[in-house]
């Protein structure tokens, strides 16, 4: 039987040479519904063209399959998250260099405890890319990562003396937060919120001299 859907909640189509405006449409369902399903698992193309107000098929001229928006998805997270930590970067005085430091990192934990599904997803689909002899791999988590080092490195640059290479420094810290919200995530009971920014804040001091 053709993919049917409600006509009462059928989607105006996009004028043409909109159809990226379509694919941000259906990305926006995938996110939502996956935070309310709060796993991959639940998602079914169906249930993403009724919350966009389209049919199925018009999802497909998108994305070749399930796999494939999950994916989308995943970049799509971490596109925000990157924003978020960017936008808390730039919220801070630009001569407060550890400060930029602890609003990335707290940016990350409070995107992390608010989107557990989300978070979940992103860490189970960060397969590196481009590891041919000579390159760097890539992977949607790395320039996380990279932004992180780059916060280190303008600490060094404003005279803040670390007890170990910027970069190092840097994986470090991010290697425990990770952790520390991962031991949060593995709490069914959801204890510990509140403990996790002061356990950043300590281990952020401790790679200063």
């Amino acid at each position: 039987m053709p993919d049917e859907v409600d006509l009462t909640t059928r989607r105006v189509r996009n004028p043409w040479g909109q159809g990226e405006r379509l694919r941000t449409d259906i990305l926006d369902a995938a996110v939502g519904l996956l935070s309310e399903l709060g796993g991959e698992e639940a998602l079914t193309i169906r249930g993403v063209a009724r919350a966009v107000g389209i049919a199925p098929a018009s999802i497909y001229q998108h994305f070749a399959d399930k796999a494939a928006l999950v994916r989308a998805v995943v970049e799509y997270d971490y596109e925000r998250l990157s924003a978020v930590m960017r936008e808390a970067d730039e919220s801070v005085e630009p001569d407060d260099a550890v400060g930029r430091v602890r609003a990335q990192i707290h940016a990350y934990c409070r995107f992390a405890i608010a989107n557990p599904g989300h978070y979940r997803l992103m860490l189970g689909n960060r397969r590196l890319t481009g590891q041919e002899p000579g390159t760097r791999p890539r992977g949607p988590l790395l320039p996380i990562v990279e932004a992180v080092i780059a916060a280190f490195e303008r600490c060094e640059r404003a005279g803040k003396r670390l007890r170990l290479p910027s970069e190092r420094a840097a994986v470090m810290v991010f290697v425990g937060t990770h952790g520390r919200v991962a031991l949060y995530h593995s709490d069914r009971q959801g204890n510990g919120a509140d403990r996790i920014l002061p356990f950043v804040d300590e281990l952020i001091s401790l790679v200063f001299d």
